[in-house]
């Protein structure tokens, strides 16, 4: 079965929940081996940007995307594994919840609070790579 097959299918689980348990798991549970939260933040946010060559979007500075969340790492929690069906046709799609996220802020706007969206969304589609930040790295 192809990759293809698996997404019309609906069987394809792609793991939005990753951060969520590298977070909760490496970072405030783990006993042994307990990784860093800067360098966890570092590896889910800052890297797979800059190689995905947005360049607009790798640090708190003005004039640049400001996407975060802001985490009460003490109440971070997975939800169960969930089906929705409304994707075209009645399509069906896996969904993974997840407590402790205060906030998610979007270009300066905040569009979710406490799990809840607020309704305002200055998302635009994103079209390629973003020109690169002047001075050099960010």
């Amino acid at each position: 079965m192809s990759d293809l097959d698996l997404v019309i299918r609906g069987g394809l689980v792609c793991d939005a929940s990753f951060p969520t348990f590298m977070l909760a798991h490496w970072v405030r549970d783990g006993a042994n081996g307990r990784l860093p939260l800067q360098w966890v933040i570092n590896a889910l946010s800052r890297k797979p940007v800059r190689a995905a060559g947005f360049h607009d979007r790798r640090v708190l500075a003005e004039g640049l995307k400001a996407d975060l969340n802001v985490i009460d790492l003490d109440r971070l929690k997975l939800h169960k594994h969930g089906v929705r069906h409304d994707l075209p046709a009645g399509g069906r799609r896996l969904t993974q919840g997840a407590d402790g996220y205060a906030a998610t802020i979007v270009s300066g706007v905040s569009i979710q609070r406490e799990g809840t969206p607020t309704g305002q969304s200055p998302r635009r589609p994103v079209r390629g790579a973003s020109p690169a930040i002047a001075g050099g790295k960010a």
